[in-house]
């Protein structure tokens, strides 16, 4: 960790110093630009050397009979340098000009010289093809002249305090990405305490936070599942050995019993196909939710009348004689909606609903159906008299492994009834919700998407 901390603030100490670097660069070469210009041949000199060359040009002037004329080694230079040159008379009449611009544009500037010629002054215009702009200061001459010394002494005062703060920020960024990484690694082990720190990590802390909150909750998720899953093993594990037990003692009568029993070899045979009915219930159970929970089962889509269809529903499971005595209401607001289904796998989805409804209502419950089609939706209530259940089993009442706790006594099943129901729905693109109140009856909603 320390090594990790070194090489942290070493590396922002180093994009300190190149930035140092590059600043001081970047205004040494703004500075050459600025005091430097570009003469016709390419060639590069000091900002002053119009104004020097203006000086020193008036040694170019001639004059012959009071008339004015350019030496040959003064055309040279400003044929070298494309320098126009206008020469004026004391009446500020032309009196000579050469390679003198049209016009003065912003691409040249114009400097002034003057040279004598019989006690009186001429005035001559030299014109460089370049801009050239003429700065004026004025400065304390007590305070600056020393002005290099202060200069760099301001310099290297600058470049102590850019180390130093690189060096100072360079640690603190390396103590905070160590509380960071501290962080990530408390997260993995489950022990991290939820930081609300501000400044400029305030961001990561937060998706600290909200990260550490997440796994926290998928963590209680998973134990709940592994809790509900180890439960259901147990009881599905139960489940198939009650029944191997009746069909086993039935079976060892019949093997060792004797001639004329055969009243009472009816009725054992009876109990062993009841068991072994119900194993294959489990079994066919288990078998269907894994089909649903990895999208193995194909849906064949019929387009019916469901309306009809449930109502014939109904009345099969009525003439079931388990539930012969058994009140199923129907309503539906219209006689006839078409929807586009598997009948086979919807079949099994409402037939767990009711069932369940019967067996965990209690001996009168009684189950109505309600159909209705709402803004482009089928809406299918399936509401009983039961004994009805609170707000936190309607939270778990399709999980997978979860039987309802409402009679404190453990009902026979395998536990995915409504799960199973609930995957079929959400296979046809439908919804599935709970909701009632205990010894009010409970209310399921269904709802799929019509056009």
């Amino acid at each position: 960790m320390k090594k990790s901390g070194y090489r942290t603030t070493f590396h922002i100490y180093f994009i300190f110093l190149l930035t140092l670097i590059g600043t001081i660069l970047s205004a040494i070469l703004l500075f050459f630009l600025l005091i430097t210009v570009q003469k016709p041949d390419g060639s590069y000199v000091r900002s002053d050397w119009p104004k020097s060359f203006t000086e020193n040009f008036s040694e170019q002037i001639l004059f012959a009979d009071g008339t004015p004329r350019v030496a040959q080694a003064g055309i040279e230079l400003l044929q070298d340098n494309g320098v126009g040159l206008q020469i004026l008379a004391p009446d500020g009449r032309e009196a000579f000009s050469y390679g003198k611009p049209d016009s003065v544009s912003g691409f040249y500037s114009a400097f002034t010289g003057t040279v004598q010629n019989a006690g009186e002054d001429c005035v001559y215009i030299l014109y460089f093809p370049m801009k050239i702009s003429t700065i004026t200061m004025y400065l304390n001459g007590d305070r600056f002249s020393g002005g290099r010394p202060v200069i760099l002494t301001l310099l290297c005062v600058l470049f102590l305090v850019v180390l130093i703060s690189g060096a100072l920020y360079g640690f603190w960024t390396s103590r905070q990405l160590k509380r960071l990484t501290a962080s990530i690694r408390d997260i993995s082990l489950r022990r991290y305490l939820s930081n609300h720190s501000r400044g400029a990590f305030e961001d990561l802390y937060a998706g600290l936070n909200a990260l550490d909150a997440e796994i926290r909750a998928s963590d209680r998720l998973r134990d709940e599942t592994e809790k509900m899953r180890e439960e259901w093993i147990s009881n599905i594990t139960h489940d198939l050995k009650t029944p191997l037990s009746p069909i086993k003692g039935y079976a060892d009568i019949i093997q060792d019993g004797d001639a004329g029993q055969e009243e009472a070899y009816r009725r054992y045979a009876a109990v062993i196909l009841k068991n072994a009915a119900y194993m294959e219930t489990l079994i066919d159970d288990l078998k269907l939710t894994y089909q649903l929970e990895n999208g193995l089962l194909p849906v064949n889509r019929e387009h019916q009348n469901i309306v009809r269809f449930l109502k014939e529903l109904a009345i099969d499971i009525l003439n079931t004689p388990e539930y012969e005595d058994r009140v199923i209401g129907f309503d539906s607001t219209e006689d006839a909606i078409f929807y586009s289904f598997d009948p086979k796998l919807l079949t099994r989805a409402f037939r767990n609903l009711i069932i369940n409804a019967f067996v965990h209502g209690g001996e009168t419950a009684e189950v109505t159906l309600r159909l209705s089609r709402i803004d482009g939706a089928l809406l299918i209530q399936a509401a009983d008299t039961g004994k009805g259940i609170g707000p936190e089993e309607a939270e778990h009442l399709f999980d997978r492994y979860y039987r309802g706790t409402g009679t404190g006594e453990k009902p026979e099943g395998s536990g995915l009834g409504l799960a199973i129901a609930k995957s079929i729905i959400e296979l046809h693109g439908g919804t599935i919700s709970a909701y009632g109140s205990p010894g009010a009856g409970t209310v399921l909603s269904i709802e799929f998407p019509v056009s």
